[in-house]
């Protein structure tokens, strides 16, 4: 990760210390990747690991990478304020994915599937892609 362009954006000249601190946890609960509130190591769940889309895999390791610098500079990952979608540390997380995507050639229509997630409703889908400029099917 440490050659992904994206992820540099992201940790700028500390990302091999970073990268090279940073703690990684395997673990069968959960059901994707996600950053700990408490000391901002990334938790990944063996299963998704194992049988996951590899894209996937990749966009949601830029995801919490984004994660792990807005924890290092003190920021509320789980901001009670604010609905996932609109939260402020979910849309940067989700910017830097959706541009790691863009660099990888997917098209809109992949990037909306990447997005879509089963907590989203619809409306919740079609706020966070037009937060994000990205075009899905019913948004022409």
């Amino acid at each position: 990760m440490e050659d992904c362009q994206v992820v540099r954006e992201i940790f700028g000249e500390k990302t091999e210390e970073v990268l090279r601190n940073l703690r990684v946890e395997f673990t069968a609960l959960g059901s994707y990747m996600g950053t700990s509130d408490v000391d901002g190591h990334v938790i990944v769940n063996t299963k998704y690991l194992k049988n996951g889309d590899k894209t996937d895999i990749h966009l949601d390791l830029v995801h919490e990478l984004a994660h792990v610098r807005q924890f290092m500079e003190g920021k509320d990952l789980f901001d009670p304020n604010f609905s996932y979608v609109d939260r402020p540390t979910e849309i940067e997380a989700y910017r830097y994915a959706v541009e790691e995507a863009r660099r990888m050639g997917l098209s809109d229509e992949r990037i909306c599937e990447y997005l879509e997630a089963e907590w989203m409703s619809k409306e919740d889908l079609r706020r966070l892609a037009k937060a994000l400029n990205v075009r899905c099917s019913g948004d022409r």
